[in-house]
C-alpha cells in the first residue's frame, strides 16, 4: 500500500535508540529513535539515497542494501522478509483482480477427512475460502454472506467476533500483524487493499493497531474460545501454506487429548451434526 515502506522503516528507527547502536546522544531530538542521517551512515549508502527510499521514490534497491537497513534497525526475521516485499513489491497479473483461485477438491477432501479438528481454507486477506464441519461449528462460516467469511472484518466489525474471544485483544493486535505481513507479500490484491481500507475507516481499533506497523507471522501457537454452544475451548493451531496456491493458508486447531475441551469439541461435533 502506498507509504507503506516509509511508514515502517520510520516505526522501525523510531524504536532503536543511538546509544544501542554504539552512537552518543547528543542534541535534542524531536522524535524518538534514529534519524535517517545516522541510519544512512551505520547502514553504508548516501543520505540522500536512503531519504529516497524512505520517501518511496528511490531506484530499485538490492538485496545488500535492504539487509543492510534491517541490520541497523534490528529486525527480525519476519521484519526482514516484510521489508522486502514492500521496497520491491512483485506485480503478478494473475492475482491483480484480488480474486484468490478456487480451493482445490484434494484440499477439501483433506479438510473433510479432519472430521475431529476444525480446519479451514484462508486467502490472502484472511477470507474464508472452505471449511469442514467443525471449523464451520467453531465460526459459522456457512450461516454468512461471503463477504462476512472474513475472520479480521468478524474480529472487528461485529460483536460475536469480539465475544468469541476472552483475549481480544491480543488476538486482534496479532490478526494485524499477520494482515500487514500478507498485504506486504500481496501489494496487487485488491481484497486486501479493501480489507485494510474499510476497517480503517469503521475501527478505532483497527487504525491504531494499523498504525503500530507490527508485523508477525501467525504459524502456530494456542488460542482461547468462548463458543456460545460448547463453552470455553482452548486449542493449539498450525498454519500451513498450500505449495501450489500460496495465496492459501491451511488452519488447523487440536485440542489436547483427553482434555475437557476435546469432550467439548466433540460435543460442538454431535450438535453441528444434529442441527444439519
Amino acid at each position: 500500500m502506498d507509504g507503506d515502506l516509509g511508514d515502517f522503516l520510520r516505526s522501525r528507527r523510531a524504536r532503536i535508540r543511538p546509544e544501542d547502536v554504539g552512537l552518543p546522544s547528543y542534541g535534542r531530538r524531536r522524535v524518538p529513535g534514529l534519524r535517517r542521517e545516522e541510519v544512512a551512515q551505520l547502514a553504508g549508502v548516501s543520505v540522500d539515497y536512503y531519504i529516497r527510499l524512505e520517501q518511496g521514490r528511490g531506484p530499485s534497491v538490492s538485496d545488500a542494501v535492504l539487509d543492510s537497513i534491517a541490520r541497523v534497525l534490528r529486525m527480525n526475521a519476519t521484519e526482514h522478509s516484510y521489508l522486502r516485499a514492500v521496497a520491491r513489491p512483485s506485480k503478478k497479473e494473475g492475482r491483480r483482480r484480488g480474486t484468490p483461485p478456487g480451493v482445490r477438491p484434494g484440499v477439501q477432501l483433506l479438510l473433510d477427512s479432519m472430521d475431529r479438528t476444525p480446519a479451514f481454507v484462508l486467502g490472502p486477506a484472511m477470507e474464508a475460502l472452505a471449511w469442514n464441519a467443525l471449523g464451520d461449528a467453531l465460526h459459522g462460516f456457512s450461516g454468512l454472506p461471503p463477504a462476512r467469511r472474513n475472520l479480521v472484518r468478524h474480529l472487528f466489525l461485529e460483536r460475536e467476533g469480539r465475544d468469541l474471544y476472552p483475549e481480544w485483544n491480543a488476538v486482534a493486535a496479532q490478526c494485524v500483524a499477520t494482515l500487514r505481513l500478507s498485504a506486504g507479500a500481496h501489494a496487487d490484491n485488491r481484497g486486501v487493499r479493501e480489507l485494510v481500507g474499510e476497517l480503517s475507516l469503521k475501527s478505532e481499533d483497527f487504525r491504531r493497531l494499523w498504525a503500530d506497523h507490527q508485523v508477525r507471522a501467525c504459524l502456530y501457537g494456542e488460542k482461547r474460545f468462548r463458543h456460545p454452544v460448547a463453552g470455553l475451548l482452548t486449542l493449539s493451531y498450525e498454519s500451513l501454506t498450500l505449495p501450489e496456491t500460496p495465496e492459501q493458508t491451511l488452519v488447523v486447531y487440536t485440542p489436547e487429548p483427553g482434555s475437557e475441551t476435546a469432550e467439548r469439541l466433540a460435543l460442538l461435533g454431535s450438535w453441528a451434526s444434529t442441527s444439519a
